[in-house]
């Protein structure tokens, strides 16, 4: 039989920082801009996806749309309403990456 060892040199905090797109604001702007635009495509090519089939009238109170699915309606409604700034963002953002 062949025993193979393995042997953990010093691991670092900062390593684990760099995992992350939580710690690093480029990654996190990044990670949102490209949710920002997956859930106004998915509500684009299916209205009913995040809106469960409610529509809401005038006059009627608010409809409430808790977990995943109200979060996700909301970043498409953001995606709808600013498309040109969002757009741009993300114009910017390719850049980013690319170049730096």
């Amino acid at each position: 039989f062949i025993s193979v060892s393995l042997s953990v040199d010093h691991i670092s905090l900062t390593s684990f920082r760099t995992m992350s797109a939580i710690f690093d604001f480029a990654s996190l702007i990044t990670v949102v801009l490209l949710l920002i635009c997956t859930t106004a495509y998915l509500r684009e090519m299916r209205p009913a996806m995040f809106d469960g089939g409610q529509v809401q009238e005038p006059g009627r109170p608010l409809i409430k749309r808790p977990g995943m699915s109200g979060f996700c309606w909301k970043l498409s409604r953001i995606g709808e309403r600013l498309s040109p700034l969002v757009s741009a963002s993300c114009i910017l953002m390719a850049i980013h990456v690319l170049l730096f």
